[in-house]
């Protein structure tokens, strides 16, 4: 089969894509909240003629068996939630639900999916083996829909392959991104609180600050990064939220600091958690305080399969052409498909979707993000053709 078929599907299935993607876009659901979206997507396989089941409490997995349906088997991953953003894009499917919004992409990897699952069963004569189709719940809350899938079983059966795209706004529509090896960072939440003595700011000495406490604790604590990390291991420790609820003249009774740590090595990590908790418990008891030290462990890094990635890289490039197919760089955000990355064989592109001429640039998580729609054609055309192509078929003439 040549890759022109799956091309000339994507050009067809356009336009009810584009359906499919504005009524997810306006109906957006938070993580593990996703009933009415999974519904959707359920209502969609039926459509097709996919047989299908819920995961996860409210994801979906669907099934299509082609030749030898024993012989291979490959996933293919989407996300469903959307974050508590309020959307200030003003479109005519902007959200319906106030303070919730698809600012990450999801409502595009879902509907990609499902174009490429209508496209793969039309061909499922073409291929071997089967492709299962997983709409995953909760990737944007701990402790991820990825985890809770793989607790329940979902790879049990081992997949040859585990794919999955994610959008970028940085890639021009058009063009995707591959990156062998490890890809992205693990990503770790940090709550403290720190606990002193307030009362009235003119007279400190009757009182132990924690706000003075807080400010020289968010200093040493850059030591893990400049200091106790190896200048190899790429670590990144930020702190975002610190609440002292005093006023110009009150010291109050604690601070409350709540941050993210990421880094690309396990060992580290873990090894980074114990110092950080050993350095803050000595630094605020020795200035009179007392500390409550938390980390909520999150996603692990992402690594890529190298030979997988690679072998799927050259096949975008037979899809795509060499000049829509880029080498990404590290980076150190981090994703639940983490997760998956290290029980199978995995693959974690990019899809291009910005397009600064339209003024289609805003960044994921910002309330105005929005994408390129003809990145849709590329999403679902590209996913169907790596799956056939890892299943063995799509040999061009």
């Amino acid at each position: 089969m040549h890759e022109k078929i799956i091309k000339e599907k994507a050009e067809a299935y356009f336009k009810e894509a584009r359906e499919t993607r504005r009524y997810i876009h306006a109906h957006p659901e938070l993580s593990f909240e996703e009933f009415k979206t999974s519904a959707f997507v359920v209502s969609k396989l039926n459509e097709i003629g996919i047989p299908n089941q819920i995961i996860g409490g409210t994801g979906v997995l669907g099934i299509i068996e082609g030749k030898n349906p024993g012989s291979k088997m490959i996933m293919l991953r989407a996300d469903l939630d959307a974050l508590p953003i309020l959307e200030k894009n003003e479109v005519e499917y902007k959200s319906q639900n106030a303070g919730v919004m698809h600012a990450c992409g999801h409502d595009v990897h879902t509907t990609c999916l499902l174009g490429a699952a209508r496209i793969l069963y039309e061909i499922r004569d073409q291929f071997e083996g089967t492709v299962k189709l997983i709409f995953q719940p909760g990737e944007e809350k701990l402790p991820g829909g990825a985890s809770i899938l793989i607790k329940e079983g979902l790879l049990n059966q081992k997949p040859d392959a585990l794919i999955a795209q994610h959008v970028m706004t940085e890639l021009p529509v058009g063009k995707v991104g591959f990156r062998p090896g490890l890809y992205m960072a693990s990503t770790d939440e940090i709550y403290i609180t720190v606990t002193g003595k307030g009362g009235h700011g003119a007279m400190p000495h009757l009182n132990i600050d924690p706000v003075l406490i807080s400010a020289h604790l968010i200093v040493a604590l850059q030591q893990v990064v400049s200091r106790l990390a190896k200048p190899a291991t790429p670590t990144v420790l930020s702190f975002g939220k610190v609440i002292a609820n005093g006023a110009t003249n009150v010291i109050p009774d604690e601070v409350k600091i709540e941050g993210t740590f990421r880094t690309f090595d396990e060992a580290w990590r873990k090894e980074a958690h114990e110092k950080m908790r050993t350095l803050a418990k000595g630094l605020v008891e020795s200035m009179g305080g007392k500390v409550d030290f938390n980390i909520m462990n999150g996603y692990p890094f992402l690594k890529n399969d190298e030979a997988l990635t690679k072998k799927l890289q050259a096949a975008a490039i037979q899809y795509m052409g060499s000049e829509n197919v880029i080498d990404l760089d590290l980076r150190t955000t981090a994703e639940d498909f983490a997760f998956y990355t290290h029980h199978a064989p995995c693959c974690f592109y990019r899809l291009g979707t910005g397009n600064a001429e339209k003024g289609i640039k805003a960044s994921v998580h910002s309330p105005n993000f929005d994408i390129d729609e003809e990145a849709l054609k590329t999403g679902m055309g590209l996913m169907a053709w790596l799956a056939v192509r890892e299943l063995g078929g799509g040999v061009s003439d």
